[in-house]
């Protein structure tokens, strides 16, 4: 396989139990679509959540992978590489210097809702649960921007912890998947305005990602379909930021016999479980198997499914079923 340095992509978990087969699927496929590629894989530890965060699990992610064959060539929690550290938790500054970027726009504000406030008032817009912030808190300088809202009310205002907000435009966002084709998601009504940073000083997820995806050069990536939406916000945040934005490719999520999405309470998906039971070839061939890039689940590893990956292959569906 010949090295292209100019691709880059990237696996980053969150440290906050073991990883499940879902995980790993991710994992496999975007270590997969950038060797194919001859480009480097990066490991990022995204642990931002100070109260579900562990260094003994970002260990156990490390050694999942490593026992499949996904070694990284840039990342972890040794810092191996130019851009650490790559522990999101030990990157407050330059997330800090971001967010002072965005202030200097005007588009900004202080938000004192909660979750309980924001739930309160709203129900879910999106098929996944998601709640479309209604603008309680958006101060009357930016009321004229296109997006109805509501002054905060007193008992708002004298809280004192506040997030900050990020106001959107009514403005679609147009961009290529490499698995779902175009997409077109309008900020407003898909997205609302979003957290930078939360009330407790917690990093917010889109600011973090945009951040440090552009800071470690990546070009590309791959990651579940749940977060398909979220790539508009961040497409938005690269404008404003005036970053380069990587190719997106989201994946299929994987769901048990049940249809409920995997999640790291379905301890029998557990990579703990799973190494119990089987062998890294017999994983890697089995989800190359649900990927659609073998006819049946026949062990092999990692490097051996280079050859067979095609982008062509793997289904464009929202979910796949594996067996518990």
């Amino acid at each position: 396989m010949e090295t292209d340095n100019s691709i880059k992509g990237r696996f980053a978990p969150s440290p906050t139990g073991r990883m499940h087969l879902g995980n790993v699927f991710a994992a496999l496929i975007s270590w997969l679509s950038a060797k194919k590629q001859g480009g480097k894989w990066v490991l990022r530890i995204e642990d931002l959540d100070p109260q579900r965060s562990r260094t003994e699990y970002a260990r156990q992610i490390e050694d999942d992978l490593q026992w499949l064959g996904l070694d990284w060539d840039e990342g972890g929690l040794d810092d191996r590489g130019p851009d650490g550290p790559y522990r999101q938790s030990l990157r407050g500054e330059i997330y800090e210097e971001a967010l002072e970027k965005l202030k200097a726009t005007g588009l900004t504000y202080p938000c004192y809702c909660t979750r309980a406030d924001i739930m309160a008032t709203q129900a879910p817009h999106e098929s996944d649960g998601r709640i479309v912030y209604a603008g309680t808190c958006r101060p009357p300088r930016l009321q004229n921007k296109g997006i109805s809202g509501c002054p905060a009310g007193a008992s708002l205002a004298e809280r004192s912890e506040r997030a900050t907000r990020l106001w959107v435009p009514d403005e679609t966002i147009r961009f290529t998947d490499r698995l779902y084709g175009t997409q077109n998601v309008n900020l407003a009504e898909h997205c609302g305005d979003f957290i930078l940073r939360r009330a407790d000083g917690a990093w917010a997820y889109q600011l973090a990602v945009v951040v440090d995806d552009a800071a470690m050069g990546i070009t590309e990536v791959v990651r579940g379909s749940d977060l398909l939406l979220s790539s508009a916000q961040q497409i938005y945040l690269y404008r404003l930021l005036g970053l380069p934005a990587p190719e997106f490719a989201h994946v299929p999520l994987l769901c048990n016999a049940e249809g409920r999405r995997l999640s790291k309470r379905d301890l029998s998906m557990s990579m703990e479980e799973i190494r119990k039971e089987a062998s890294p070839s017999h994983v890697v061939g089995y989800l190359a198997y649900v990927a659609g890039l073998l006819p049946e689940p026949f062990p092999i590893s990692a490097e051996g499914l280079l050859q067979l990956f095609s982008w062509s292959a793997i289904p464009r569906k929202e979910v796949l079923t594996v067996d518990n």
